[in-house]
């Protein structure tokens, strides 16, 4: 029988800065040693290679990874143009190799035209080894057994796919050295983009093949990287955004009276007064500044959708 996790010693956000070749889940395991408790969450994977913004939840907080994470998101990251993987990243196996130096020179054009019709609400075949599930399992899992996977496309809204800087790189591909050429761009884009799937789409519209050699997340919704924190300096100073905070900063907020405090408590609905936004979460707070829960305006009352009671 599983043990019950006790009260966590506190309830807020950490905006983890993650480091590379760790996985999501090994920074949650490490935090969970650093705070002492076991009700620790993460609001969004990134994968092994990729560094930056990881926004986790502690106690409470971990209710609002959901939210946080549906929100949108800004990357640094460096195409490859040239280099086609398995992975559509630096991780995969080599599968072609063809000389694309020459977009540099006559091909400019084609590379900006092609990038912007990559920019707006776009359809997206996620990449075969992402964690999306396929028939109750992983679809990189499949993959890795031997499996050919191919997802199906799903809608996407890309705001800022903007080139950087361009610059050539020479590889050694399965024929000797050929010319690759290295973007680097700024990404905004909705939850649930793969930007690696931009990096495989851009070079396959052009013709060469494409995959990310580099991938930093710089924001998550309002968090972004002069929040995030290294784990070697949270292990020394534990900086964390308690949950009353982040809920003034994500949500329109509302204080109850002490009656109205304890009919939400249970789950009862209270009064939706005029002034508040009709269709947005609104945090509900007590008169005493401690933080109720979360509600939505439901039949010309505030219902909750998220209570938490007191440790």
């Amino acid at each position: 029988m599983a043990r019950k996790a006790g009260p966590s010693p506190i309830d807020g956000l950490i905006i983890v800065d993650k480091p590379q070749e760790w996985t999501s889940h090994d920074v949650v395991g490490k935090l969970r040693r650093i705070v002492g408790t076991r009700r620790v969450g993460h609001g969004g994977t990134l994968d092994p290679m990729a560094t930056g913004v990881l926004v986790c939840g502690v106690g409470k907080a971990t209710k609002l990874l959901g939210l946080i994470g549906a929100t949108d998101k800004s990357y640094d990251a460096t195409i490859r143009l040239g280099i086609a993987t398995t992975t559509d990243d630096a991780e995969g196996e080599l599968t072609s190799a063809v000389d694309a130096g020459y977009l540099l020179e006559s091909g400019q054009q084609q590379i900006h035209e092609q990038v912007a019709r990559l920019t707006g609400e776009i359809m997206q075949r996620p990449s075969s080894v992402s964690a999306i599930k396929v028939n109750g399992e992983r679809a990189y899992k499949r993959v890795r057994a031997g499996e050919d996977v191919v997802l199906a496309e799903r809608p996407v809204t890309i705001t800022q796919f903007e080139i950087l800087a361009t610059r050539i790189a020479s590889v050694d591909g399965p024929g000797g050295p050929t010319s690759a050429i290295d973007l680097d761009v700024a990404v905004t884009c909705s939850t649930g983009t793969y930007v690696r799937a931009l990096a495989r789409d851009l070079g396959e519209r052009l013709g060469v093949g494409g995959h990310l050699t580099m991938l930093r997340r710089t924001r998550v919704g309002v968090f972004d990287l002069s929040s995030a924190r290294t784990l070697e300096h949270l292990e020394l100073e534990l900086d964390y955004l308690p949950l009353a905070d982040v809920c003034r900063r994500l949500f329109a907020t509302h204080v109850v009276s002490d009656p109205e405090a304890v009919v939400f408590r249970h789950g009862g609905s209270t009064d939706l007064p005029p002034a508040l936004p009709v269709g947005e979460t609104i945090a509900v707070f007590a008169a005493d500044d401690s933080v109720l829960g979360l509600a939505e305006a439901r039949d010309g009352r505030l219902a909750p959708t998220v209570v938490w009671q007191p440790a």
